[in-house]
């Protein structure tokens, strides 16, 4: 699996960090997802998986390798 973020789409939400703490953070300034972990471990797959489908702005890629 690999993440990817666009950062322009981030509208703050932190449904990611909420759901996925290991892989996603956001900015102190502006709430923006920062991406920990571009190749997370196969026991996080599934959160991933999960936070990139509730992100309102689209901004989490998943590729699944």
């Amino acid at each position: 699996m690999k993440i990817t973020v666009d950062e322009a789409k981030c509208c703050g939400a932190g449904q990611c960090v909420l759901i996925a703490p290991e892989v996603f953070d956001q900015r102190d300034e502006d709430g923006v997802v920062e991406l920990l972990d571009a190749a997370p471990a196969p026991e996080l797959h599934d959160r991933v998986r999960e936070a990139a489908s509730v992100c309102p702005a689209v901004a989490i890629r998943v590729v699944e390798a």
